[in-house]
């Protein structure tokens, strides 16, 4: 994210919220300055469902050619014998090459909260000579059947293939939009009713490689479109001590990776968390990094959650499968209702990543507009506003910001907005990076059932 108001790369997601809505920036402007906007309100209704495979029940229980459920501390799915093989060109390098498969098809979910959009995540270990492929299938709600999607290509080094999005993935009533499955016309009625996921391990021919994959899941949301939220009560008032790092201290650095510095929020974020959590990069990890720049870790951070396809680090989920290559990490993009929500894990201990997009005027002290932006929530002051590691600070030491609670909430909580131009565009409906640990103790896993991710 830059300092400027930028073009949102899932624009086609705000051009069809344009396609819904008629009215003028004026008119939001009022409809937030209602006495309703602002009346404290009951928790809203869940309008999320996530589904997680992470136990050996859970591996043995889907379909499998060539894969086996391995059991264990962290259980998981690995090759036992080749499927198959099958070529694959790299779009980004041009190389084709052949590869050893086996696949494991999850069992059918029905979703609890039939969805306008699905967003897939995933926790693997893939060695050189490894990668995997995501895939989500789904029927509609008119018991007509979506194609088989790719939801990413990924590694989580980039010696073999160039992690990657797959464009141009359509039906005429659903498109993937890069990380994002949303159903083209949600104002019409249609609904994802259930999924299944199917992943396919990939390792060179020959060899007893294999990737072992710890999580897989999606996230599907109904989410009603709003200009504005209600606003929750404050609960809590505690901080995290998450590190802090700057993105704008890298501005020029490794432009091949999102032009450098600039757009490193997620990454930036990402890596903040990690550290949190006591992951570390190795000098031989950073070893590719020039010396002269200070905190290698974010360029690593960068290079390693990057997509080739979007030209971008602000992949969701490649950013938090970037976190669960650390030692003993999960990580899951979802959608959370409201601040409470937030609360609930800060007082776990569990920090957020947060996406927004906001009017440079639209929240005090930022001082930028942006079309979307990710920042590290660590806590909440005694007043209950929000205590943010903002990536978009000068220095390290400008990065911890408070920001006031109300502003704050509808910005990230809002499905529309309207852009520097007066035009409607999209806003994210709470989408939320949570990292946390593959044990999680139990006052952790209470906060993360509470907020529907366990």
């Amino acid at each position: 994210m830059s300092r400027a108001e930028q073009p949102s790369r899932r624009i086609v997601l705000a051009a069809a919220v344009a396609a819904t809505v008629t009215g003028t920036a004026g008119a939001a402007v009022a409809l937030d300055a209602t006495a309703e906007a602002e009346a404290p309100a009951q928790a809203p209704a869940r309008t999320v469902d996530n589904r997680a495979w992470t136990t050996y029940t859970d591996w043995r229980g889907g379909t499998a050619q060539g894969a086996r459920a391995v059991a264990g501390a962290r259980p998981g799915l690995v090759i036992a014998t080749a499927a198959g093989t099958r070529d694959y060109t790299d779009p980004h390098t041009g190389r084709s090459a052949r590869w050893e498969y086996a696949t494991w098809t999850s069992p059918v979910h029905r979703l609890t909260v039939p969805a306008t959009e699905l967003i897939a995540s995933w926790n693997a270990h893939t060695p050189a000579g490894t990668w995997i492929q995501i895939e989500l299938g789904g029927t509609y709600s008119d018991g007509t059947a979506t194609p088989w999607y790719v939801l990413g290509r990924w590694a989580a080094g980039d010696q073999d293939i160039k992690r990657t999005s797959v464009d141009d993935q359509k039906d005429g009533r659903s498109t993937v939009w890069t990380d994002t499955l949303a159903v083209d016309d949600p104002a019409g009625g249609l609904r994802v009713a259930s999924y299944r996921l199917r992943l396919t391990l990939y390792r060179r021919p020959g060899t007893k490689l294999t990737p072992t994959v710890w999580r897989a899941g999606a996230m599907g949301s109904d989410v009603p479109d709003r200009f504005t939220v209600p606003a929750s009560t404050p609960g809590l008032a505690r901080e995290l001590a998450v590190p802090r790092y700057s993105q704008e201290i890298h501005i020029g650095q490794y432009p091949e990776y999102d032009n450098g510095g600039e757009a490193w929020c997620s990454p930036t974020s990402s890596q903040m968390i990690v550290e949190y959590w006591g992951g570390r990069l190795t000098p031989e990890q950073l070893a590719w990094v020039d010396p002269a720049f200070a905190d290698p870790q974010v360029c690593h951070a960068a290079r390693y959650t990057f997509d080739h396809q979007y030209n971008g680090c602000g992949n969701w989920p490649f950013n938090a499968a970037y976190a669960a290559t650390f030692k003993d990490l999960q990580g899951v993009v979802t959608r959370l209702r409201s601040l409470t929500d937030l609360e609930t894990l800060i007082a776990a201990g569990i920090p957020a990543i947060t996406s927004q997009s906001f009017l440079k005027g639209e929240l005090t002290g930022a001082g930028y507009g942006t079309a979307g932006h990710l920042m590290t929530v660590i806590g909440f002051t005694a007043g209950g506003d929000v205590i943010a590691n903002d990536p978009n600070s000068p220095s390290n030491e400008a990065v911890r910001r408070v920001y006031k609670r109300r502003e704050w909430e509808n910005i990230w909580l809002r499905t529309k907005r309207y852009n520097a131009e007066g035009k409607v565009a999209s806003g994210t409906g709470g989408v939320c990076y949570l990292y946390f640990p593959a044990r999680p103790t139990p006052r952790q896993r209470a906060a993360l059932t509470a907020v529907g991710v366990m």
